[in-house]
């Protein structure tokens, strides 16, 4: 699945198809199942929109980390040109909500920079090689984020 995933093909047909259907079977499941999690861990993110502010959910994969009080997040867009809307919308309004395995938990969204952030692509890297192959097919900087709970 990693060397599919990989793949140009998979960049273009994968963000119009795979957010679809995790919507889809998560309203069906009543959060309690996404389909790409079968691949990857995964949440589904709430977050205001950065001009709207209206509500927008968003089935991402993600990378817990110990202690299970927080997920980074690896904006790839699939190795798109563009940064995905969901960090914009984060960059805007970092408090959000995700569902992960079937609970809703407020968290609060901070960009990654520096040693932090390099020590979590790292870590992201050997969670999912194929980050390295949509780092490599773009010029902008793939951002990250740490999700962490708030009271």
């Amino acid at each position: 699945m990693q060397r599919v995933s990989s793949t140009r093909a998979f960049a273009r047909i994968a963000p119009h198809v795979i957010p679809a259907m995790d919507r889809a079977v998560h309203r069906l499941t009543r959060g309690r199942v996404i389909l790409s999690a079968r691949m990857l861990p995964g949440v589904v993110l709430t977050a205001r929109g950065a001009k709207s502010g209206l509500p927008r959910t968003t089935p991402l994969a993600c990378m817990p980390e110990e202690g299970g009080d927080s997920w980074v997040l690896i904006g790839s867009n699939f190795g798109r040109p563009g940064h995905p809307a969901w960090t914009g919308n984060l960059l805007a309004h970092p408090d959000a909500e995700i569902s992960w395995k079937g609970r809703d938990i407020a968290v609060r969204a901070r960009l990654l920079r520096g040693e932090e952030r390099a020590a979590a692509w790292r870590a992201a890297l050997d969670f999912w090689p194929p980050y390295a192959t949509y780092q490599s097919r773009i010029e902008r900087e793939i951002r990250l984020f740490r999700l962490e709970r708030r009271d």
